[in-house]
């Protein structure tokens, strides 16, 4: 790594993490909010200039590749964005008494600190790094899932956290089994636990206990995904965190779980004793899309309705990685990025709906195009987008997908398109009420900020229509690294 002073990998953890030790002595909620907006602004200056620097070799313990730049960036965009759609929903949140002065001085630490966790862990070019990081990101989020402290916030906080300690035992299991299979010849000590010495080192490593650990990290970072039957947590601690968190959730913390499996796939694949992780990442991934299609039925709330689709579509993604051709890799990537702007754009629009009708049930909430139009066509914009209607950008994702897998794994293509039909139509049958019809509870206005949505909506609008050769490019080149 370079210099300090100069270096923006350093920065994008320095700035992050000293921004929570200050935001959490400071009294001013409102200049507090304006500090956060600034402060992941900086962090997403810093990110894209990664893509400029040069690179340099992996250090002890942080490095710069292709792979994590695709994360670092998009995490550092949609923390951006979600901060300013944050700013304009803790003011109402305030002022209906929902929070405290003394809540916000927490929040907008934490939400600096998960910010931290996650770069961090996109950044570690150390195994023990990555899973302390990310750990640290997701027990973040189960702090700021509670915030309201209602009885079933501390309930689906206490819930996180419990199906989170087992995720951290089997996934701390995974990682230590890893050093277990390189010590033999990497040698002992922190050489043995850096992913560029593992890479280097993939063909000798010890293939039983490559195998073992390679399972246990599924395990314990694919309940951090999400996948099914794993994912139990998501949907309450979408239903009653805040808004934003739901944000940063579905469009960021769940690609750092996803990144770590990633990892370890690309170690598994340099090993030619070892065993296939497609096909086990191919089977999870469409029970995950099938199970998550047919809950979308069922939903009652409109924050757990979505939640249950960001199951379904880390499933999509993950069945995209288990595919694994450069076609499938590159539609993986890409679907991962859409489905981060798409995803954090709608929850913008839903935290702004439950506020202005003061009930997340989808019963309580109708006709929203005429009571509040732009907060109603939003939805449907965002909602046409995640079910993968031209000429939103996750449309040709999905496309790339389903003509990836086509000519090896028809039939198991034929099932992915079952659940991709379900999951749209359960989505359309719930949003086309809400967004339609004779408008009922509360009519009163509400102030909503339309810049972040508007951002993620064009964008994926814009992919669907013309994706930037640069994009492509880019995306190409980081899917020849995965294998």
């Amino acid at each position: 790594m370079s210099h300090f002073p100069l270096d923006p990998t350093i920065w994008s953890l320095v700035i992050p993490a000293a921004s929570a030790l200050f935001l959490a002595f400071f009294r001013d909620w409102r200049l507090a909010a304006r500090i956060n907006v600034l402060v992941c602004f900086l962090s997403f200056c810093l990110a894209l200039s990664l893509l400029a620097v040069p690179r340099e070799a992996p250090g002890r313990y942080l490095m710069v590749d292709d792979l994590n730049v695709v994360f670092l960036v998009l995490n550092a965009f949609v923390g951006f964005t979600t901060s300013l759609f944050s700013a304009g929903y803790i003011q109402h949140e305030i002022e209906v008494g929902r929070l405290t002065p003394r809540l916000l001085r927490f929040y907008h630490a934490m939400y600096q600190f998960l910010l931290f966790g996650m770069t961090l862990a996109l950044l570690a070019n150390n195994i023990g790094v990555l899973w302390a990081s990310v750990e640290t990101a997701t027990l973040t989020t189960v702090l700021m899932v509670g915030i309201y402290r209602t009885p079933e916030a501390i309930e689906a906080s206490w819930k996180y956290m419990m199906l989170s300690s087992v995720a951290i035992a089997l996934a701390l299991f995974g990682t230590t089994l890893t050093y277990m299979a390189a010590r033999q010849t990497v040698g002992e000590g922190a050489d043995a636990m850096r992913w560029s010495s593992l890479f280097t080192h993939a063909a000798t490593l010890d293939p039983p206990l490559l195998n073992l650990a390679f399972l246990f990290v599924l395990l314990g970072y694919g309940t951090k995904v999400g996948l099914f039957p794993l994912h139990a947590w998501l949907p309450d601690a979408h239903a009653e965190g805040p808004t934003p968190i739901s944000a940063v959730l579905s469009g960021l913390l769940l690609n750092v779980a996803l990144y770590s499996v990633i990892r370890f796939k690309m170690l598994l694949a340099g090993n030619p004793n070892v065993l296939s992780p497609g096909p086990i990442l191919i089977t999870m991934g469409l029970a995950t899309v099938l199970f998550a299609a047919f809950m979308l039925y069922r939903r009652r709330d409109i924050k757990r309705l979505f939640g249950y689709s960001s199951i379904e579509h880390m499933g999509i993604i993950t069945f995209a990685f288990g595919l694994g051709n450069p076609l499938a890799n590159f539609a993986g990537l890409l679907h991962m990025a859409l489905h981060s702007l798409t995803k954090s754009g709608i929850f913008f629009m839903v935290g702004h709906i439950s506020q202005a009708k003061g009930s997340q049930k989808i019963a309580d909430i109708r006709g929203l195009t005429e009571s509040h139009p732009f907060l109603g066509w939003g939805l449907l914009a965002g909602t046409l987008a995640i079910i993968g209607m031209p000429p939103f950008g996750i449309f040709l994702s999905e496309f790339l997908i389903v003509s990836s897998g086509f000519s090896s794994h028809p039939w198991i293509v034929l099932l992915l398109l079952l659940g991709l039909l379900v999951a749209f139509s359960g989505l359309a049958l719930r949003i086309s009420g809400m967004a339609f019809g004779k408008p009922s509870g509360r009519q009163e206005p509400i102030r909503v900020m339309p810049l972040p949505f508007l951002i993620h909506i064009l964008a994926v609008l814009t992919a669907g229509i013309v994706l930037p050769h640069a994009v492509v490019g880019w995306f190409r080149q980081t899917a020849q690294l995965l294998r």
